[in-house]
This record gives C-alpha cells, structure tokens and sequence, in this order.
C-alpha cells in the first residue's frame, strides 16, 4: 500500500499539505498525526485520498511505539512524509517557561528525527521527505531564541543526510517559511511575550506549500523559501554579521505593533 505521512496536519500549514498533496504524490491513503482527532477526522472532507487519522502527541517519544507498530504490521510503501508538527514561544528567554522549552525540543527535533528514522526503512527510490522549517534557521533570533535554535537543528539535519539519502533514490528538502497566517501565533503569544510584536510581511499557508510541494518535487533545491521578501532576508543575513542582523531584528521589535490575529 502507497501512503503519504504528514505530522502537525490538524492546522496550518499541516492541513495544507493534505489539501495539496494530489498534485503531486498518488496514494492510496494518507496517514495524518495530530493531537487532535476531531481535526483530523474532518480532512476526509479535504482529501481525496482515504484518510488514516492517528491522534499522537509527539512531544512524548513514548508514543512512538504505536506508530513503529503500525509500520511494522501494514509495511507500506512510504511515498511521501512531511514533518510538519512544531510550535513556538515568544518572549525574553529567561520568561519562557522551562518546561515549554524542552517541548519545544521534544516536538521540533526529536519528533522530526524520530519521524525520519521511523519512515525512512518504509521508503524506496522515488520517496520524498519535507521537513518544515523556518526562516529563523538562518540566523540567531532574539525573543524567539530556543525556537529559532531548533530551526538551525531542522536545517542542518536535513542537509547533512540530503547526500546519504541521494544514493539511495529518496529527495529530502527543507522548507523554511516566512511569517505565516496560521495558529502558529496563538500558541506563540501564550507566554505573554510582548517583545515581537512587528512582522514584515505575513504569506498565506496556501502559497507557502504550494511553493513547497513545487520546489520538493519539480527542483534539485535544498532549501525552499517562498516570497521575494524572504528570499532577499536569506541573503541579507548570510551576508551580513549575525551581530548585526541581531540588532536590526531587535530594533524592528520598537516599531508599531502590527498583530497578525488582528487581520
């Protein structure tokens, strides 16, 4: 059986990848991990291909041992895994709860790894893997530090195995978005961090995977950025010394306050 994985698929961009998938990758189900499984329930609506919903905090590497289970009794033919689950905070460092920082970690990297490891003996020549990222990757990002932290984690990971799975047929790509209307920023804010509160520009999570899905499947990429104001920021800041990038971010952070929720 030919199956497609997407982790973080009960919103945002997640959800987005279920709607767009067609496009691309024929299967004949699509397995969505969540927490939420009322959420991914009502993709049936969304996809169509049939939908395998899988309720899953992947914050706890315990229950993993479900889906390597799964895995292991359906044996399906992996074509596509896109690890989309992951969440952020913002604020001063030191206000971000501790607790909130090891999650952070636990979904954003041990998860996107765990997922990884788990898939890959699942996938042949002509497999794809996309690993949702940030633009924070690129660059140390102050009130937003342990998030953008395990973004460079996310990036670095996936470059470093891109050869190592080339050998064997399967293509992996890191996407890394600008900001992007979705409930990313409602989970961010619940810190009560005031000190990112100016964005430059906000792209729709539908054209942010659309870019994604073209990039994975249609180019030789590593990295996949969508929008010219993003692109132009990648440059920039590898151009530039991470001090000054850092102090223009922060000064940024002074100007009027431009909400997305509010839009």
């Amino acid at each position: 059986m030919k199956i497609a994985i997407i982790t973080g698929a009960s919103s945002g961009m997640g959800r987005e990848f279920v709607r767009q998938l067609s496009g691309y990758v024929t299967v004949d189900e699509v397995w969505v991990i969540a927490r939420r499984e009322n959420a991914l329930l009502e993709l049936s609506q969304e996809c169509p291909y049939p939908i395998r919903p899988i309720a899953l905090d992947l914050c706890s590497q315990e229950n993993f041992s479900r889906l390597s289970a799964l895995l292991e009794e359906i044996k399906p033919d992996i074509r596509l895994l896109v690890n989309a689950a992951g969440f952020g905070k913002f604020g001063k460092f030191q206000n971000v709860p501790l607790e909130e920082d090891l999650r952070m970690i636990d979904l954003n990297c041990k998860a996107l790894l765990t997922m990884t490891r788990l898939c890959l003996p699942y996938m042949h020549e002509g497999s794809h893997i996309l690993q949702v990222d940030s633009m924070s990757a690129f660059q140390p990002v102050p009130y937003i530090a342990t998030y953008g932290a395990t973004k460079a984690f996310v990036l670095s990971y996936t470059r470093a195995i891109l050869p190592e799975l080339k050998k064997a047929g399967i293509r992996i790509m890191a996407m890394n978005p600008f900001w992007v209307k979705t409930e990313f920023f409602d989970h961010a804010f619940a810190t009560n961090g005031s000190e990112v509160q100016n964005y430059i520009c906000f792209y729709e999570a539908k054209d942010v995977v659309a870019t994604g899905l073209h990039d994975l499947y249609k180019t030789k990429k590593q990295v996949s950025v969508h929008g010219f104001i993003a692109k132009g920021q990648r440059l920039l800041v590898k151009l530039m010394p991470h001090s000054f990038v850092m102090k223009v971010w922060i000064n940024q952070q002074k100007k009027p306050k431009n909400d997305p929720r509010a839009k």
